[in-house]
């Protein structure tokens, strides 16, 4: 600088001659305007200097004068011709672009890994370098241009390596359906976190509208086998702060037809809208129905919220599935009958309907019809005790019989006591028999100590009972004597009245059967016979005998139950008069029969099931 004013000074001759200053807080423009007028120099000063000086000079040139301030106060001095241009210094190296510092990154294609080391550089550097050596697009926005990023990652995968360098960094990371990687901004109310499957994601904090309590709601979506999932947790939020920020966040359109009331405290991961609003609006009036992509929202009675379906019935009648659908699902829908195609038609709330119908689908199912082919068998056993004398011839009978073809088999008193005995009180499973075990029981009627009782087969449906009802009548004849009081005669009436007395075999069986096609059969058996020779005029004697049990058998199978027993017993005597009735003397003169008869009835029972 001062070699240019010294040769400046061969034409500005002021320059070289000497000045006394002597100032005290004077400004720099003040202080070079006085200089300039009495050397006769041409100075400009720029007006953002604010400099004030006080200093005292003796016989010093203008150009020691100029230099000494520059060097005090650093300034610059430069000329247009003569004119002397005083301006605040710049330093030319700070003008000066600083290197490129080289960025660290290193990209592996066999095994398609990334590794850096950053400190501090640009985001454009750093997606610019990996973009270089990976042959990956790395985007970034111009509002992240700017942006200056740290980390440092060693071989890992270059997807989860580029995620990991957004999430350190506060940003987002979203690879396009063309292999693009794109740097993005986290938006308002949005956060980095690391979800339940320990993956870095992003969601977003959603502020209940209108302040009310609740807090805030945590709410966000993931991609899972190209369908966008919500996650949310939110405590005690009202429902349409819920619903506004799921539609927001998944790019829902909806439309609100009632205002949505009540709070929820929810916890849920990964499930579609459609279930996030079904889960929301379950117990509460308000639904929704998706048309043309367009959520419809709003009360569940509202029009064009309403649902209709008709369920027709495949193998139930409509009369016992109305009775099994619950009161309270009945409750806001309409169910109307048509019997004549045993069809119901439901209008309503859209998910009672789904409720109504997926219980009426569980229930409308096949039901079995069983068939029982009862047969009953009455074996006689009598004693008789006989004294006196009597004359007279007899032939005796022999009993025997065939039970299966081909093998000759007696069925002597002894073989009946021995099934009396394993029967008695109990029942007796014989298993998977043939249809012609019938006729070798019947074979049994002809010796006359064994009768057979053929019962039609009875035919059921799975859980109702059939019942048989066999028997006959007596009357027997009551009569009544009345007198009716008179002054002269009394009058006597004599009324005749006939009563009857029933004797019945009565069966009952209910079967219920179970999935592995075994029944369980519930048998009443009553069976009631007229014993003996009735009195002139009185109800004739009667025996009772009942059976009631539970019994479970496979389908097929016969059951035999035993024990019903009935005792008659009869005392009858003949002989001469008088002396019949003299003791020892009644043993000559007459006969005495005491006959115990003891009637014993099996019941062979098979149920077969018809489908």
């Amino acid at each position: 600088m001062e070699e240019r004013l010294n040769s400046l000074a061969a034409t500005v001759p002021g320059l070289k001659q000497t000045v006394q200053f002597s100032v005290t807080n004077v400004s720099l423009q003040d202080y070079l305007s006085a200089l300039a007028k009495s050397n006769s120099l041409s100075i400009n000063v720029d007006p953002k200097i604010n400099i004030r000086v006080n200093n005292n000079l003796n016989n010093v040139t203008a150009i020691n004068v100029l230099v000494f301030l520059a060097k005090a106060y650093n300034l610059d001095i430069t000329t247009v011709g003569s004119i002397l241009m005083i301006t605040p210094y710049q330093d030319p190296s700070l003008s000066l672009k600083p290197p490129l510092k080289e960025i660290s990154a290193k990209y592996d294609q066999l095994t398609n890994t990334l590794s850096f080391e950053l400190s501090n550089d640009s985001l454009v550097a750093v997606a610019r370098k990996i973009t270089q050596v990976s042959g990956k697009n790395l985007v970034v926005p111009s509002g992240l241009q700017g942006k200056r990023i740290s980390g440092f990652i060693k071989s890992a995968a270059f997807d989860a390596a580029v995620e990991k360098l957004a999430f350190s960094n506060d940003m987002k990371m979203v690879k396009t359906g063309d292999s693009f990687y794109l740097f993005q901004a986290l938006s308002e109310g949005e956060e980095l976190y690391v979800n339940g499957d320990k993956n870095t994601s992003v969601r977003r904090n959603f502020k209940p509208a209108g302040g009310t309590s609740g807090g805030n709601i945590n709410l966000f979506t993931k991609m899972v086998a190209g369908q966008k999932l919500i996650s949310a947790d939110a405590t005690n939020t009202p429902l349409a702060d819920l619903v506004k920020a799921a539609s927001q966040e998944l790019g829902k359109n909806y439309f609100l037809y009632s205002d949505i009331k009540g709070n929820i405290t929810t916890h849920i991961t990964d499930i579609s809208y459609d279930n996030f609003l079904g889960a929301l609006f379950q117990g509460t009036d308000y639904t929704y129905r998706e048309e043309n992509g367009i959520y419809l929202i709003g009360d569940r009675k509202l029009e064009g919220l309403r649902a209709q379906k008709v369920i027709q019935l495949q193998n139930r009648s409509m009369d016992t599935v109305l009775a099994m659908i619950p009161a309270e699902w009945k409750k806001g829908v309409e169910i109307h009958e048509f019997r004549e195609q045993n069809t119901l038609l439901l209008s309503g709330s859209g998910p009672q309907i789904n409720e109504i119908q997926s219980l009426v689908k569980q229930i409308d199912l096949l039901v079995p019809m069983v068939m029982i082919e009862v047969t009953m068998v009455d074996i006689n056993k009598s004693r008789t005790t006989a004294t006196g004398i009597k004359l007279g011839v007899a032939d005796s009978v022999k009993t025997g019989g065939t039970i299966l073809p081909g093998v000759n088999f007696t069925f002597g008193a002894a073989s009946i006591n021995n099934l009396l005995d394993k029967l008695g009180g109990s029942y007796m499973n014989l298993g998977h028999v043939v249809p012609n075990f019938y006729a070798t029981i019947s074979a049994l009627e002809s010796h006359g100590n064994v009768e057979v009782h053929s019962i039609p087969k009875l035919t059921t449906l799975n859980g109702h009972t059939a019942s048989l009802s066999i028997g006959n009548t007596r009357w027997y004849l009551i009569q009544t004597q009345n007198v009716l009081p008179s002054i002269s005669t009394p009058t006597i009436n004599f009324t005749q009245q006939y009563n009857k007395i029933d004797a019945n075999m009565v069966i009952n069986i209910k079967p219920m059967v179970s999935g592995d096609d075994q029944i369980t059969l519930g048998i009443k058996i009553d069976i009631t016979d007229f014993i003996g020779t009735p009195p002139v005029n009185a109800p004739p004697p009667t025996s009772t005998s009942k059976f009631e049990s539970l019994i479970r058998a496979h389908n097929e199978d016969m059951i035999v139950l035993g024990g019903l027993e009935r005792t008659v017993e009869s005392d009858d005597s003949s002989g001469t008069p008088i002396l019949s009735r003299i003791p020892i003397l009644k043993y000559i003169f007459s006969t005495r029969t005491i006959t115990k008869s003891k009637v014993v009835t099996l019941v062979f029972i098979k149920p077969t099931i018809l489908r």
